[in-house]
C-alpha cells in the first residue's frame, strides 16, 4: 500500500511539473515572439536628422515590402562625400533605428552611407512577431536589394548588435552580397539563449535550463511550431557563419550579462576564418562605450580591408 502510494505521488508530480512545463513554455514563447514595442518618436528622428546635417548628410525615410506585405521602415543616409560603400545597421531586441545612431555617427564620419531599419514587430515597421531570422532573413535580402537598386553601392557592409547580430548572420545562409560584417554579442543559436534565458530568471548558469528545467525549453519550441508554424531549431547564426564565404568579425564583452561570451566563442569555433574580438570590461554590447577608440579603430579597418571585395555584388543566393 505504502509503494503504490508513493509511486502515485510520483507520478502524479511528474504529470504536475510538467503541466506546469507546458504553462511556462507557451507563455515564454509568447513574451519572446512579442517583445515590447519603442515606438519612434518625432524627438528621436529630429535628434537622427541634426546629427545627418552635423555630418553633411542627407537623411530620408525610406520603407518597402516584406514577403508576407509587412511594411518595413528605414532610414537612409548619405553623406555629401560619400565613399561609395554603405553599411546596414541593424538593432537589438525591443529596440528601435534610433538605437543605432552611435554607430551611424561613426560610420558617418568616415564617408559611409549608412541604411538603418527597424526591425519587423519593431519601431515603425509592420509585422506582429519577431522571429529572430527566420522571417528577418529575407527582410535583410530585400534590403540589400533596395540598396542596390538606389543606392548602387561599391560595397554593402553589415553591423548588428545583439538580436540585430544575430539577424545579420543568419542572413548570410542565403545573401552573399555583403563584402564584408561585423556583429556583436550574437547568440550562437535560439536554443543555445534559451537554456540562458532560463537559467536567468533563476539567477543560475544555462545549466538549469539544459537539465532540471529543460521541459520548459521544449514546451516553448513546440508551442512556437504548433501555433505559428515556426522552428526555431533553424534559428543557429553559427550553422550559417558554419557555411558563409562572406567574412565575419565577432565582437563580444567578457563581462556580458545578457548573452554570456560564449555565444561568440561557439560560433567563431565553427569557422576558423572569422576573428572574434573579446573586450575586456564590456558588458552586453557595450564595446562602443568601453573602448570607442579601439572599437572604431578596428571596425573600420575591418570594413576597409574588404572594400575591395566588391566583387561580391554580382554574386546573389536567392533566398
Amino acid at each position: 500500500m505504502g509503494t503504490k502510494w508513493f509511486l502515485r505521488l510520483i507520478v502524479v508530480g511528474l504529470l504536475g511539473f510538467l503541466a506546469i512545463s507546458a504553462i511556462a513554455g507557451a507563455f515564454l514563447a509568447e513574451l519572446t515572439l512579442h517583445p515590447s514595442r519603442h515606438p519612434l518618436s518625432s524627438g528621436d528622428e529630429m535628434e537622427a536628422r541634426e546629427m545627418a546635417c552635423l555630418h553633411d548628410s542627407e537623411l530620408t525615410n525610406v520603407a518597402i515590402a516584406a514577403r508576407d506585405g509587412a511594411t518595413l521602415h528605414a532610414w537612409s543616409i548619405r553623406p555629401r562625400n560619400s565613399n561609395g560603400n554603405v553599411v546596414i545597421l541593424l538593432h537589438g531586441l525591443a529596440d528601435n533605428r534610433f538605437g543605432m545612431t552611435g554607430y551611424a555617427e561613426l560610420l558617418l564620419s568616415r564617408g559611409f552611407s549608412v541604411l538603418m531599419p527597424d526591425a519587423r514587430a519593431h519601431g515603425t515597421s509592420g509585422g506582429s512577431l519577431a522571429t529572430f531570422g527566420l522571417l528577418e532573413s529575407d527582410d535583410v535580402h530585400r534590403w540589400l536589394d533596395w540598396l542596390e537598386q538606389n543606392d548602387h553601392p561599391e560595397c554593402i557592409f553589415g553591423l548588428g548588435e545583439s538580436m540585430g547580430a544575430a539577424l545579420l548572420l543568419q542572413s548570410l545562409r542565403s545573401e552573399s552580397c555583403f563584402c564584408a560584417v561585423a556583429a556583436e554579442s550574437s547568440f550562437a543559436s535560439f536554443r543555445e539563449i534559451a537554456y540562458d534565458r532560463v537559467g536567468q530568471f533563476f539567477h543560475t548558469g544555462p545549466w538549469l535550463g539544459r537539465t532540471v528545467l529543460r521541459p520548459i525549453v521544449e514546451f516553448a519550441f513546440v508551442y512556437a511550431r504548433w501555433k505559428y508554424k515556426l522552428d526555431f531549431e533553424q534559428v543557429s547564426p553559427e550553422n550559417a557563419v558554419a557555411a558563409t564565404k562572406v567574412p565575419v568579425f565577432l565582437i563580444h564583452g567578457q563581462s556580458d550579462s545578457n548573452i554570456p561570451v560564449r555565444h561568440s566563442r561557439l560560433i567563431a569555433a565553427r569557422n576558423s576564418d572569422v576573428p572574434l574580438w573579446e573586450v575586456p570590461n564590456a558588458d552586453h554590447c557595450g564595446a562602443i562605450g568601453t573602448n570607442s577608440g579601439e572599437f572604431s579603430e578596428k571596425l573600420i579597418r575591418w570594413f576597409d580591408s574588404h572594400a575591395s571585395a566588391s566583387s561580391h555584388l554580382a554574386v546573389r543566393v536567392a533566398p
